[in-house]
């Protein structure tokens, strides 16, 4: 199945490395990823984590309520956000940041309608400030936003090929999942998104696949109907 909408979540993570919360070389190697996509005039909307810059485990070690964490993740999602936007913007892409969370002098306010005139437009939408409320993570603000952009797919891009049945990273015997429904997803409490996500993904009968962003041309391919990494439907 080919796809003409597409609700990309990015994690956080991928955007750093060893060296630096944010590599630009990473960035730049998505970004080109993203343009391969849009030349094929495939409308882009695009969430990205905060876990390169800020990890809930602070929380745990200092008195930091997990509130006020949760908005230190948010504020994590828009400097991610900034930094993405200006390299799309180096390499010809048109791209507008939309957050969830009002800072005037940066962003326009996300809205269901803003969302439609900018794809209209052929812009790429980056939706920063995940929900703007605490207690939600990025993946829920992804299938929000995929539901709200009418996505005809939610890609989650990981540093891994899809799901696994355990850690692929810690279990050599991983067994990999090539098609899962969002039941078995839920039941057997598969951590590559969160039981709201999937609900969410389900109810509003978005599919999900997830795959490797760092394998090239992976999300094209994908999104020209090749069956790569795994589908949750």
């Amino acid at each position: 199945m080919k796809y003409n909408r597409v609700l990309i979540k990015i994690s956080g993570e991928a955007l750093g490395d060893n060296n630096e919360n944010i590599a630009y070389k990473n960035i730049l190697f998505f970004a080109n990823e993203i343009k391969k996509v849009v030349d094929k005039k495939i409308k882009v909307g695009i969430v990205i984590g905060g876990g390169n810059i800020y990890r809930g485990n602070f929380v745990e070690k200092t008195n930091i309520q997990q509130i006020d964490g949760d908005y230190m993740g948010m504020l994590a999602t828009m400097i991610n956000s900034i930094a993405f936007k200006k390299v799309l913007e180096n390499i010809g892409i048109k791209v507008k940041v939309l957050s969830s969370i009002e800072i005037n002098k940066l962003f326009e306010l996300c809205n269901h309608d803003k969302m439609q005139e900018y794809l209209d437009q052929n812009y790429v939408i980056i939706l920063a400030g995940g929900t703007g409320n605490p207690c939600f993570t990025t993946d829920t603000t992804a299938a929000l936003r995929a539901i709200e952009m009418k996505a005809d797919v939610l890609l989650k891009a990981t540093k891994v090929d899809g799901i696994y049945d355990s850690d692929p990273m810690k279990n050599k015997n991983a067994i990999k999942y090539n098609q899962i429904t969002y039941q078995e997803a839920i039941e057997k409490n598969l951590k590559v998104m969160d039981l709201t996500a999937f609900a969410m993904c389900m109810e509003n009968k978005v599919p999900i696949i997830v795959c490797n962003i760092f394998q090239e041309n992976s999300i094209l391919k994908i999104l020209e109907g090749e069956s790569l990494g795994t589908i949750v439907v």
